[in-house]
């Protein structure tokens, strides 16, 4: 990453930061722009600006490094309410639907950000598309015996599949919940995401998928202009 972008993420982060008020339960997202947002929210933590805060990680990395920054943490079960999520994105269209998931963790994200009574997105100008899918892999977190049936009824419903392998080791990656992911890419891009959100979650052996539909009240966006990182609050088409 190059100095230019990451001084643009850590700036959307840290607008989202400002956001946080004493006493809020927060959903705390995934992925590098998520992580800039939580070094930020325990920089204030550790200067007193902040007060009176519980975190929901979205994934074990998230935990990890909220942990190491001294933010209280609680699973989403033990929490009655999340006040505001703050996660990124793969892609976002102009009526502010998503696709997440490149790092294997949209079924926690998609929990956490459907509890939340606002949920805020975090991304770079990179992420915005005016079509779902054209440019980004759509993910689906399959059961591991279940892997071959459900890339095949996929198929049928026009998706070309493959199974996520694993990059640094061999054999497919296996996400957080101990499933593995089948990637889908649609010929012409996603026209419908309500209606194929619902369909894909409707085949047998399928836990979630990466189309976050009508989920995002906000969506923040990073950008370089003049040489100078700015920060632009999206408004929905």
């Amino acid at each position: 990453m190059s100095d230019l972008q990451d001084r643009m993420k850590q700036a959307v982060a840290a607008a989202a930061v400002d956001q946080i008020r004493d006493g809020m339960v927060l959903g705390l997202g995934s992925g590098s722009t998520a992580a800039l947002m939580i070094k930020a929210l325990g920089a204030k933590l550790s200067r007193g600006e902040l007060t009176d805060i519980v975190g929901v990680t979205t994934s074990f990395q998230g935990e990890v490094l909220a942990a190491e920054l001294g933010i209280p943490l609680q699973s989403l079960n033990a929490v009655e309410r999340i006040d505001l999520a703050i996660d990124g994105a793969d892609e976002v269209d102009p009526n502010f639907q998503l696709i997440k998931g490149g790092g294997a963790c949209h079924v926690q994200e998609k929990l956490v950000a459907r509890r939340a009574q606002r949920f805020v997105v975090v991304v770079d100008s990179t992420k915005l598309v005016e079509r779902l899918n054209l440019g980004f892999l759509l993910p689906v977190e399959v059961l591991p015996a279940a892997w071959r049936q459900v890339k095949s009824e996929l198929e049928v419903i026009g998706a070309e599949v493959e199974l996520r392998m694993a990059v640094r080791k061999a054999g497919p990656v296996v996400t957080d919940q101990g499933n593995l992911v089948l990637d889908l890419k649609f010929p012409g891009g996603i026209g419908d995401p309500v209606s194929l959100e619902l369909e894909i979650n409707n085949i047998p052996g399928v836990l979630e998928n990466g189309l976050f539909v009508n989920l995002a009240d906000q969506v923040l966006v990073g950008q370089i202009t003049d040489g100078v990182p700015e920060v632009k609050d999206l408004q929905k088409r």
